[in-house]
């Protein structure tokens, strides 16, 4: 069993940087991929970052990639998304999540947060 708890979410200007964190509890925070998704009012969940148990082979979805970076620090139990360049367009829920594989597909995902939201302002 994995619990998860974004944090760090808020108001942000256009060109500016949000710093998400995830904290998991549960013996098998380490073995597990991670990611983050998003959700904007009136569209459906979608892909943004997600990287390996071992932190290596991070994916990004096209709309971030270049300014949004995900890291994780298993002593911790965390996971991160350094958000910088942001958009308006990045205004949603942002969800941290915990599956088997490191996938771009909500399905490959078993354990969710409660998502924390961002708003980039003009």
């Amino acid at each position: 069993q994995v619990q998860l708890a974004e944090s760090g979410g808020g108001l942000g200007q256009a060109g500016g940087s949000l710093r998400l964190s995830c904290a998991a509890s549960g013996r098998t925070f380490d073995s597990r991929a991670m990611g983050w998704f998003r959700q904007a009012p009136g569209r459906d969940r979608e892909f943004v970052a997600a990287i390996s148990w071992t932190g290596g082979r991070p994916a990004y979805a096209d709309s971030v990639k270049g300014r949004f970076t995900i890291s994780r620090d298993n002593a911790k139990n965390t996971v991160y998304l350094q958000m910088n360049s942001l958009k308006p367009e990045d205004t949603a829920v942002y969800y941290c999540a915990a599956g088997v594989r490191t996938s771009r597909y909500l399905d490959d995902y078993d354990y969710w947060g409660q998502g924390t939201q961002v708003t980039v302002s003009a």
